[in-house]
């Protein structure tokens, strides 16, 4: 008897569960960008909140919680309850941190993959537009001979700004003091206020204040040329090699999300990516659509992938710091 009631139990919660799952979404969901405003997860996050919004039918709001490279706001999701209305805007970082920081959850066995909203952008090294430095080689040299002046902005240890730092100063024999900020867009407020020598930043995060003048691009870090860039060289033509700092945007749901919930909110972000302009809006920040499929298998495949690139690009990083 007591066996029954039990079983009983069990079916009736499962029931409840499949039936909250198939009437996702009843209320505001909430994308979780992990830096602050104006960066690399937070741009196209709100470029794609409207049309998940309109496709889902309840709203779809952005909220930032930054700090520690993106840890606070990957442990905020990580905790939240597993319906889907709690998601993470997962980049680049979420793939380096445990290589270089204590991370308190594992991106792999935590986080539910959901899909991609784009790939890329590149990370460029940029300066204020009245900088004395014309290239590189001109920030290299100043550093050479005034050691304890110059610096760069970064997004904080464990992030693809301050690794290309530490790959910079290996590679010239500089030490550039890194100068953290909380995101893309504080660093690249810094560098267009001039309080930095230069920063490696997103492109988005960085774009609007290139053809007025105000900032200045030396180099791209990535391995080819960036097509809204042509003229501006890879660090790798420049002699510095080994920078390939392509990043990628998607969402991520807490483990135990259920399958239907995560197909639904896979099925709205392709549909948003799809839509007319959407792309045209991507490129313009040196990004692109995924391509199809973009299924939360291939997204977790993607993830895995990136795991190992980034093990090798921290044999390459003079501050590595496995915890």
């Amino acid at each position: 008897m007591y066996q029954r009631i039990v079983l009983a139990l069990l079916i009736a919660f499962a029931s409840i569960g499949i039936a909250r799952s198939q009437d996702f979404p009843e209320r505001a969901i909430t994308l979780v960008v992990n830096f602050a405003p104006g960066g690399l997860t937070d741009v196209p996050a709100r470029m794609i909140a409207p049309g998940m919004q309109a496709l889902l039918g309840e709203p779809v709001v952005v909220v930032n919680k930054a700090g520690a490279s993106g840890v606070v706001g990957g442990s905020y999701v990580d905790r939240a309850t597993p319906d889907g209305y709690t998601l993470l805007v997962s980049g680049i970082s979420e793939v380096q941190n445990s290589f270089y920081i204590h991370v308190p959850y594992d991106v792999e066995k935590d986080f539910v993959p959901i899909g991609k909203i784009a790939n890329g952008p590149p990370l460029v090294l940029a300066v204020v537009g009245s900088s004395p430095f014309k290239s590189v080689g001109d920030l290299v040299a100043y550093a050479k001979a005034h050691p304890s002046m110059a610096n760069v902005a970064t997004t904080g240890p464990a992030t693809s700004p301050a690794i290309a730092l530490s790959q910079l100063n290996a590679a010239a024999g500089t030490k550039i003091a890194a100068i953290a900020y909380q995101g893309s867009g504080p660093a690249a407020a810094a560098v267009a206020g001039g309080q930095v020598s230069a920063g490696f930043v997103w492109l988005p995060s960085i774009a609007g204040m290139i053809g007025s003048g105000k900032v200045r691009i030396l180099a791209v870090a990535t391995a080819q040329r960036v097509s809204v860039l042509p003229d501006v060289p890879t660090l790798d033509e420049l002699g510095y090699k080994h920078f390939d700092h392509n990043a990628f945007v998607g969402l991520l749901a807490p483990r135990q999300t259920p399958q239907p919930v995560i197909d639904k909110l896979n099925a709205a972000i392709n549909k948003a990516i799809a839509a007319p302009g959407f792309a045209d809006k991507l490129r313009a920040f040196g990004m692109t659509i995924p391509p199809q499929p973009n299924t939360p298998q291939s997204y977790a495949a993607f993830i895995a992938e990136q795991l190992g690139n980034q093990r090798e690009l921290a044999k390459l990083s003079a501050d590595h710091r496995k915890p």
